[in-house]
């Protein structure tokens, strides 16, 4: 049987759809198991797992069970995940349209500063036993990354950045960006008397990130050689 470059691309693909389908249904597998499942050799879906590990869709991890050498077992990531469908951020667009049309924009705005209070407390709970600045921006960047927003903290000179790579409500920000103005309230009231804190980079205006500034407010600031000498003399 002749195969065209069309069929033979199309039968690759159905493959790999076949594989990543596996993974998402029964988690890690072997090498073995995928080729057994796919009726195809072990060297020819080793080829497709080369592919998707380049291109960040599956990752492998040991499994030692028993007697005997680790196992190679492949997952999914959290983008292979993403290749099925997930309509919860058409759902939450639809959700605050249906709420503005019933209850206005007073009634959205209120529902928004609900959620951002209740969050805001949360937060308040979690970083009082925080004892310096550098620690209170460390704690609060590990519950942002918990909650999905790849978030960190860098250094810039004497200021500090809270750097957010990817926004978790993307959707619901975009459909109502009172969201984005409640997040940047928050942290300044997390920072209140700690820092001053600014938005420098913003996902929804064509950044491709989040980037929060804070500084220190002056008595937190340390003093410059300049004040340090003034005051030897």
């Amino acid at each position: 049987m002749n195969y065209t470059r069309n069929s033979l691309d199309n039968d690759a693909s159905r493959s790999v759809d076949l594989l990543v389908r596996h993974l998402k249904v029964h988690g890690g597998s072997s090498t073995t198991a995928l080729a057994q499942v796919l009726g195809m050799s072990a060297e020819a879906v080793r080829q497709h797992l080369v592919k998707l590990v380049q291109q960040g869709l599956i990752e492998s991890e040991r499994s030692s069970s028993g007697v005997g050498r680790p196992k190679q077992l492949w997952t999914l990531t959290t983008a292979g995940h993403a290749r099925f469908p997930d309509t919860h951020a058409q759902l939450t667009v639809h959700m605050i349209q249906a709420i503005a049309q019933v209850f206005g924009a007073q009634g959205m705005q209120r529902i928004i500063e609900n959620r951002s209070e209740q969050q805001l407390a949360e937060y308040q709970a979690m970083l009082s036993s925080s004892s310096s600045l550098v620690e209170r921006l460390t704690l609060l960047a590990r519950l942002r990354d918990a909650e999905g927003y790849m978030a960190r903290v860098e250094c810039d000179g004497m200021d500090f950045l809270l750097i957010e790579d990817h926004c978790p409500i993307c959707a619901a920000a975009t459909a109502c960006q009172g969201f984005c103005t409640a997040e940047l309230r928050q942290f300044q009231c997390l920072m209140d008397g700690w820092a001053e804190v600014t938005r420098e980079e913003h996902l929804l205006h064509q950044a491709r990130r989040c980037v929060y500034r804070f500084r220190a407010t002056q008595a937190l600031r340390p003093p410059q050689p300049n004040a340090l000498r003034g005051a030897e003399e």
